[in-house]
């Protein structure tokens, strides 16, 4: 009991990120059909390349979308997007039985992912300026919150908070002008779950923060309807879905159901077959984990400091398999 609820609490930088990237919470229009944002040509290869795990060869679609199309914000988000796959597994570690993203220190490195973050944001407050529309204010909140999570990865609460305050008030403002805007409910299915999941020392940071209130059932609902809406975000808010439904739930075979698409679709991912490993030993599956986790230390990855965190996890995690 004592492990959990430590975890809980080191966790705590990481997601409070997530906590300031979206608004308070409100319930999806009676009927209306939730539709995605809409997005530039080869949004869709640059995407299926990033959840590949080829973030070299997405990196470059997303730099010759900015050339391509150089007032408008996605380009740089996209790019910013492959950078945090790379950054998150340059984090991540196995504790606690769970392979997650739990630290990062500074690095001048990130330098670059921050400036993206700065161009995507003058981008979509100049196209506000011209004719304000949800998108844009959600690409502006995206943009901010791009900040925001790499801060929260860093434990730096305070620009946390700057940055996420200024990608709430974008979320507020998108939700307002299109209350059925799937890729919103992206955040608010976030905030909601986050928020009504926080340890009690996290709720008294909440309390004088001023954040709002959240609603876990709720907040697990919107991630749900995104991840069906085959938008922007829903293979992102399939991902940290069952992220989610492990870290707090244990809600074991429900999130294995929502990571196995991925793996199924993306099975040169290696983050994806880490996450699914860690279920299927948690379901005593002993023999599948242990073969996700090879699989997952097996496949390539470019950059050595990636490759060498996941086989670092891979072993810890099939050691841990063993022992038990």
């Amino acid at each position: 009991m004592k492990r959990r609820c430590r975890n809980r609490f080191f966790l705590m930088p990481k997601f409070l990120a997530s906590l300031l990237l979206t608004s308070s919470f409100a319930a999806l229009s009676a009927g209306a059909p939730l539709h995605g944002v809409q997005v530039l040509p080869n949004t869709g290869s640059v995407l299926a390349s990033i959840y590949s795990f080829d973030l070299d060869s997405a990196v470059e679609q997303a730099r010759r979308m900015q050339q391509r199309y150089p007032d408008h914000p996605l380009g740089p988000l996209l790019e910013g997007e492959a950078l945090w796959y790379r950054i998150w597994c340059q984090s991540l570690d196995y504790k606690w039985g769970m392979t997650d993203a739990r630290r990062r220190p500074k690095a001048e490195s990130d330098q670059h992912y921050f400036d993206l973050a700065k161009q995507a944001s003058a981008l979509a407050t100049a196209q506000i300026k011209q004719h304000d529309s949800a998108e844009m204010q959600f690409y502006a909140g995206m943009a901010d919150a791009l900040s925001a999570r790499l801060y929260g990865l860093r434990g730096d609460n305070r620009a946390t908070a700057r940055f996420g305050v200024r990608a709430r008030e974008h979320f507020l403002a998108a939700k307002k002008l299109d209350p059925d805007l799937a890729d919103t409910y992206f955040g608010l299915g976030l905030y909601n779950y986050y928020v009504d999941t926080l340890s009690g020392i996290a709720r008294i940071l909440r309390f004088f923060m001023g954040i709002p209130g959240g609603n876990k059932q709720e907040g697990l609902r919107q991630l749900e309807e995104v991840a069906a809406a085959n938008s922007l975000t829903s293979n992102a808010a399939r991902f940290y879905l069952a992220l989610n439904l492990h870290r707090y739930d244990r809600e074991y075979a429900q999130a294995l159901s929502v990571i196995t698409p991925l793996v199924q679709q993306y099975p040169s991912n290696p983050l994806f077959l880490l996450i699914a490993g860690d279920l299927e030993a948690k379901l005593g599956h002993k023999e599948l984990a242990l073969g996700d986790y090879s699989r997952a230390a097996s496949l390539p990855a470019e950059d050595a400091e990636c490759r060498g965190r996941v086989q670092a996890a891979a072993q810890e995690a099939a050691a841990a398999v063993q022992a038990n």
